[in-house]
């Protein structure tokens, strides 16, 4: 199994440590969300071509944009 690009490995803990300080807000509860969120990242650690990681790191931008611009979407 050859090693991830470091810049891609550096971009996905980003991301995920972006999101993890967006759902210290969410309306049901930290406890709630970090356990999603973590799962959610666990689901794509099998991911080893950099375009597939590329395309997860996108749809996190998306969902981490979508959180900071319009946080009522959240409690739907």
């Amino acid at each position: 199994m050859p090693a991830p690009n470091p810049e891609l490995r550096r971009q996905v803990i980003a991301v995920y440590k972006e999101l993890l300080n967006l759902g210290r807000d969410y309306p049901q509860g930290f406890s709630y969300f970090r356990p999603r969120l973590h799962r959610a990242f666990m689901g794509n650690a099998h991911l080893r071509d950099e375009e597939a990681i590329r395309g997860a790191i996108a749809r996190a931008d998306w969902a981490n944009l979508v959180g900071i611009k319009c946080p009522e979407i959240e409690a739907l």
